[in-house]
């Protein structure tokens, strides 16, 4: 199976919990930048130079915040596929064993004039890639 949700999941928790330390971290660094007593042309420079860094932190937790953003939308389209693929899944495996039901049938009601149906033949021939896989999207199938 492609994609491991839960993988995808804990990452954008991650990237969000980070971008909240971030801003936390900005906060902090200017609350006790202004809090000291410190004053003059030196203070002044510090507490610049102090807010541009406290910028940047924040500038660093929006793109985490944006990177989470993203991820979590991949991972809603994983989960879409994933969905998909099981569908096909079930769905084919419905049809070949509908598939070989009637054949059987046939068969044994000794039809050899009549033979089986073609897209029953191709159904009973379908050779399944592994569970999971994407290839079941690719998947073209008389009754699919």
């Amino acid at each position: 199976m492609y994609g491991d949700t839960e993988v995808l999941r804990r990452r954008v928790d991650q990237l969000r919990e980070q971008a909240v330390d971030l801003r936390g971290l900005a906060d902090q660094l200017v609350a006790r930048t202004e809090s000291t007593g410190w004053t003059g042309r030196a203070a002044d420079s510090m507490r610049v130079r102090v807010t541009e860094r406290a910028t940047r932190l924040r500038g660093a937790a929006a793109q985490h915040e944006t990177a989470a953003d993203s991820l979590e939308r991949h991972l809603h389209e994983v989960e879409s596929q994933q969905e998909a693929i099981a569908a096909i899944e079930r769905r084919v495996g419905e049809l070949v064993a509908e598939a070989r039901t009637r054949t059987a049938r046939t068969a044994r009601a000794a039809r050899a004039s009549a033979g089986p149906d073609p897209d029953d033949v191709t159904l009973c021939a379908f050779e399944a890639p592994p569970s999971g896989h994407r290839d079941w999207l690719a998947v073209e199938l008389p009754g699919l």
